[in-house]
């Protein structure tokens, strides 16, 4: 077995034998997961008490605060904002912070992120794709675009970031727009899509209007990713992650901007609303068209910047959702596959109204056409992730077109396989209705 990192990022797609899912020091792969994503984020955690001189105080003042949040009627999406204003540091800071020496967060923040985390992991249900391993796979590849932020370096220009487990701070010449000098942003970012499907129903938001479920009287619209939210924040607000939040946040400043990170990055992983969509696309342009200039002297610089870093961060996590169609082939032919199985199984449980087989050739062409390969350019011409924006647009191409070549037998194989391994999952359409209603 390798590291952690290794389970994550490359060995997602081998077939793996009884003692390779013994792990590492025994652990199963969800334990390995877990404590990968403990690893990631408690090293973010520690950036930010750093990026603090290591102060960290009791927060009971914040308390007030903290409970004001999600409550009053107002649904997260409401929450959402256009324009997040991101923290600025000088020069001498950042260079400061560059000789800091790595502050430990503590045993008792680093049990509770373990608990955390872990007690994450089982609010995610057995989906084939929707599930876990989804969630840290996503985190990963935001990990890893954070990691490849490109900064200008006096000596050559443009100079990729850190490639590995740390995240440059310096961010001189703001090519990130402010995103990688802040570690709370970086931090929020990754946490995010760590919670982002938590308790997915294993349908899209269209089959649970069909269904009347009740969170759609609740939400309305973007029914999942807002369940998502608000079933991690509530926990991380209880009593016993009190430490943990402590490392996060220390001001009210803090705990908003924390807040309303976490509340764009999910939301912006319900890629099927048209209306959002159309908000997003709206967004781009105004930020990266030649037309930001007028904004810039009508909005003030560090308002273009924050509108700027805001849309990113938020194609960021769009496209680490589906970051499996940017990556290896055999990486995106199992999530494809695993993507089918969880379709197929909605509509053999009466959960979707047709056999999504006949179409799923076609319709991965369009995704990668109008979706994922539109998605993979905009990385590359916002110019923020240096060379991994030309990873994932060449992968796109490269898998658009594998896929052209084998997909209709693909298909085949995966609805065979299917039925030979859930023969007895023959539910009519309609029986569980009901039960999903209750």
């Amino acid at each position: 077995m390798g590291t952690l990192d290794e389970e994550v990022e490359t060995a997602e797609s081998s077939e793996r034998t009884e003692e390779d899912e013994q792990g590492i020091e025994g652990m199963n792969k969800t334990e390995r997961l877990i404590e990968w994503n403990v690893e990631v984020l408690a090293s973010l955690l520690e950036q930010i008490v750093g990026s603090r001189g290591g102060v960290v105080n009791q927060i009971q003042s914040l308390s007030n605060t903290e409970k004001r949040i999600g409550v009053g009627g107002k649904t997260v999406l409401e929450e959402f904002t256009p324009v997040i204003p991101l923290k600025r540091f000088d020069t001498e800071e950042l260079e400061r912070r560059r000789r800091t020496i790595t502050v430990d967060i503590g045993e008792e923040a680093r049990s509770q992120l373990r608990n955390y985390i872990s007690t994450i992991s089982g609010m995610y249900p057995d989906n084939a794709f929707h599930n876990f391993e989804h969630a840290s796979h996503v985190t990963a590849s935001v990990k890893k675009l954070l990691a490849r932020i490109v900064n200008v370096d006096d000596r050559n220009g443009l100079a990729a970031s850190v490639p590995t487990n740390s995240v440059d701070l310096v961010d001189l010449a703001e090519h990130s727009y402010g995103i990688t000098s802040d570690p709370l942003t970086q931090f929020t970012v990754v946490f995010s899509a760590l919670i982002h499907d938590v308790d997915h129903p294993g349908v899209p938001n269209a089959q649970l209007v069909t269904e009347n479920s009740r969170w759609v009287r609740v939400y309305k619209k973007s029914v999942a990713e807002q369940k998502s939210v608000d079933i991690a924040w509530d926990m991380l607000m209880s009593d016993e992650y009190a430490e943990l939040r402590a490392c996060i946040y220390q001001t009210e400043e803090e705990l908003l901007r924390f807040r309303q990170l976490v509340v764009n990055t999910v939301m912006a992983t319900d890629i099927a609303d048209k209306e959002l969509q159309a908000l997003r696309k709206d967004r781009w342009e105004t930020a990266f068209s030649n037309a930001d200039s007028a904004a810039k002297l009508s909005d003030g610089y560090v308002e273009s910047e924050d509108r700027k870093a805001t849309i990113v961060i938020e194609h960021l996590i769009q496209a680490s959702d589906v970051s499996h169609t940017m990556q290896h082939w055999h990486i995106y032919k199992k999530w494809n596959e695993r993507f089918f199985r969880e379709c197929y199984v909605a509509y053999r449980q009466g959960r979707a109204d047709a056999d999504p087989s006949p179409n799923w050739y076609k319709g991965e062409i369009g995704f990668f056409d109008y979706y994922v390969i539109p998605l993979a350019k905009k990385l590359q011409s916002c110019g923020v992730f240096g060379v991994s924006s030309d990873e994932y647009l060449n992968y796109a191409l490269a898998n658009r077109e594998e896929w052209i070549r084998e997909g209709e037998a693909l298909v085949q194989k995966f609805l065979a396989k299917f039925n030979e391994q859930n023969a007895e999952l023959t539910a009519p359409v309609g029986t569980l209705i009901g039960k999903l209603q209750e």
